[in-house]
């Protein structure tokens, strides 16, 4: 069994001078504290900490990093505080074992939210130290390799955690060995038949193929040697949940699956790594797409290598990867080493961008349910990698478009993107991009992010950032809203607006309080979206005035870069939009509908959806006079469909000032023409002259809005 000797011997391996007397101490801690406690597997419980710190240990983390390895779960499962903690050990030992503590203490309502609660709590902390997840991660490697002592149903709720959530985190973080274990445990759980099947498959292929990999090993050694290079070369097998994501990706079969056994070389320098790979295509043909240059054009978690297959000895595809020492160092350890030599804190600059990403999502996200889902979608891992004009390289996830490129630049590039060109070419901004594009964002100051964007953008900053945009926007719009009815109405009862202007009269902080809002701003913004109607508030700030109906007189806008059609009284100009559904036009009796984010929704009163609006949020509106002003309506014609139809309808129309905006024409099977038109009208008088027109031609049918 698993000894404190043991993980200490480990320690001094790499670390020589190791604070040894502080892993010691804590193990001693962490030993009394679970002394009553055993594991499912039946053996006392200290030998999970141990575990932990021993994979702490390979790790080659401080010793810091293994005291709270040891003592991680002292808090959850034992009578100990985080203040018994600090005062035992130090501050920065309290704050790991705290940050990885979960928020078991809580009342949650679901487990998804203790769980989402838990992450959050997590991710901040990691955020801020590193070292955070690198504890977890051990604790969760142990917890895996001994999951089968669990229920089925929580191995496989575990398994499925690991995979969507710490697998990708360890692989955006540079832990490659780790990332692949994650991967095969939880494949084991959670695919139990698939995995067996290609555990056999996986150790045929390679019975089968020992010799010739061998062979290739050979010839390409002597070669190597022969240039006087420096150089480790030996066969690897692809993990099996890669094989697994390639079938399914692919939808190939095992037998399809050429890269099972690849070839990885070692060696000293950048150079060499170059002339290495000009000996293999001397040798044997390049697969042409099959070359990737990660060295000149590293992955997000600095992932450097040169990967490249050609075609073999006796037509085999053979995979190679050939790298540096310290490139292999990373690509297996990633951000662990950055405590592989010294007791460090701090990472430095290029470390700290492998988190800069979860700093920049808690800044944007509060909810953290949300934040889980977010912190998934980021660490996916297919990425493509395009360029700026003057070169610079962006990673982004296949499927991304010139929005999230624009995103990826800076979030004020995104925000005023108006137009993309790639490779020279103009392109639609939900135009997916492709490794190697050359991308030029068209920027214009009357630009904002709009709705629409979200139905094609993928990266997450790029969402966080329209959702922001537009909860702001429609925040304001409320506000406004909310205070031109509120100002209104005061005005309509012959109280001065003036009283609005300081939250600190007494009668409006009784207003703020009886609403349980902080500010008059989140007052208005519960009546700009319906929560809470005027006449509550009025009667708050003068409870002598009576309830009575709410009506609103005419006022003409002032505005003269747009026609304003609808008014309220004392307010010069209301935020509206006149409904689709019905499509009012001055002469129509027409009521107003309270949205949320949208202003005011102006329908016909005898619409057939007003009868389903809530009749707190329905208000009395009114057309403005304006002799000159045109709106958009519909008409919709039934008429024989005969040639020239058409022709007479537009004819009609443009003969009597109707300026047409839109046509739809439908033929039937009985030879008959559904036709539909938007267009401009001046008022119901107008509008009702041109349907008596219409109705008079010989071929019409019927006519109707």
């Amino acid at each position: 069994m698993l000894t404190i000797d043991d993980v200490i011997k480990k320690v001094l391996q790499y670390r020589p001078k190791a604070n040894v007397e502080l892993i010691k101490k804590a193990y001693i801690f962490s030993r009394e504290a679970h002394c009553a406690q055993k594991r499912k597997e039946g053996i006392p419980y200290i030998y999970h900490p141990l575990a932990v710190a021993d994979i702490l240990a390979q790790m080659k983390l401080d010793s810091t990093t293994i005291a709270a390895g040891l003592l991680h779960d002292t808090v959850e499962d034992a009578e100990m505080t985080i203040d018994d903690i600090s005062e035992i050990f130090n501050p920065d030992v309290a704050f790991l074992v705290d940050a990885v503590t979960k928020l078991s203490k809580l009342q949650f309502s679901t487990v998804e939210e203790a769980q989402a609660e838990s992450f959050r709590k997590m991710f901040l902390a990691m955020s801020k130290d590193i070292r955070v997840i690198l504890i977890k991660f051990a604790d969760r490697l142990h917890n895996m390799r001994t999951i089968e002592f669990l229920p089925v149903e929580k191995q496989k709720r575990i398994a499925k955690e690991t995979l969507e959530i710490y697998a990708p985190l360890a692989n955006r973080l540079g832990i490659g060995w780790m990332r692949t274990e994650f991967e095969d445990l939880s494949f084991k759980v959670l695919y139990p038949e698939e995995y067996e099947e290609l555990v056999r498959k996986v150790a045929k292929r390679k019975e089968d193929q020992q010799a010739y990999i061998d062979n290739v090993i050979k010839i390409l050694s002597e070669k190597i040697k022969a240039m006087n290079i420096p150089f480790k070369i030996y066969g690897r097998v692809k993990h099996y949940f890669g094989i697994y994501q390639k079938m399914i990706k692919q939808k190939i079969s095992f037998e399809q699956v050429y890269d099972v056994i690849g070839i990885r070389i070692i060696t000293d320098t950048v150079p060499h790594c170059y002339d290495i790979l000009g000996i293999i295509h001397s040798l044997w043909t390049l697969i042409p797409g099959r070359f990737k240059d990660f060295i000149s054009l590293p992955k997000s978690n600095y992932y450097q290598s040169l990967h490249t297959t050609v075609i073999g000895p006796g037509g085999e595809r053979v995979e190679f990867q050939i790298r540096t020492e310290e490139m292999d160092i990373i690509a297996e350890e990633g951000i662990a080493a950055h405590w592989r030599y010294k007791e460090r804190k701090d990472l430095t600059e290029r470390e700290a961008k492998l988190v800069s990403w979860l700093r920049d999502l808690i800044k944007e996200i509060s909810d953290p349910k949300e934040l889980l889902d977010a912190v998934k979608a980021e660490v996916v891992p297919d990425t493509i990698y395009v360029f700026t004009p003057k070169g610079d390289v962006k990673e982004l996830p296949v499927g991304s478009t010139p929005v999230d490129f624009a995103y990826a630049i800076h979030s004020e590039v995104g925000a005023k993107c108006a137009g993309a060109k790639v490779n020279g070419r103009i392109v639609p901004l939900n135009y997916q991009l492709q490794s190697g594009d050359v991308v030029e964002i068209i920027t214009s100051p009357h630009q904002k992010p709009r709705k629409d964007w979200l139905q094609f953008v993928v990266t997450q900053r790029a969402k966080n950032r329209i959702k922001h945009f537009l909860r702001q926007e429609e925040r304001q719009q409320g506000i406004d809203i909310g205070k031109q009815l509120l100002e209104a109405e005061l005005r309509k009862q012959g109280i001065q607006t003036a009283i609005l202007k300081n939250e600190k009269i007494e009668e409006v902080l009784e207003v703020l309080q009886a609403f349980s809002v902080q500010s008059l701003e989140d007052l208005y913004l519960l009546i700009g979206h319906g929560k809470i109607s005027v006449h509550q508030v009025v009667n708050r700030l003068s409870p002598e005035i009576p309830q009575e109906e709410f009506v609103i007189a005419k006022k003409t806008s002032n505005r003269k870069d747009h026609k304003q059609f609808i008014s309220l009284k004392g307010v010069d100009e209301v935020l509206y939009h006149i409904a689709k559904c019905c499509m009012p036009v001055p002469g129509d009796e027409i009521i107003g509908f309270i949205t949320r984010g949208k202003g005011i929704s102006v329908h016909r009163k005898d619409c057939i959806n007003v009868k389903h609006m809530q009749p707190e949020r329905l208000i009395e509106v009114f057309w403005t006079a304006d002799d000159t002003s045109k709106v958009q309506t519909k008409i919709s014609i039934e008429c024989v469909d005969k040639p020239g139809i058409l022709a007479t309808l537009t004819g009609l129309l443009s003969a009597n000032q109707v300026n047409i905006t839109q046509v739809k024409a439908n033929s039937t099977s009985d030879k008959r023409a559904l036709i539909d038109f938007t267009i401009e009208v001046k008022d119901r008088a107008h509008l009702s002259d041109i349907i008596n027109k219409i109705s008079q031609i010989s071929e019409v049918l019927s006519v109707k809005r």
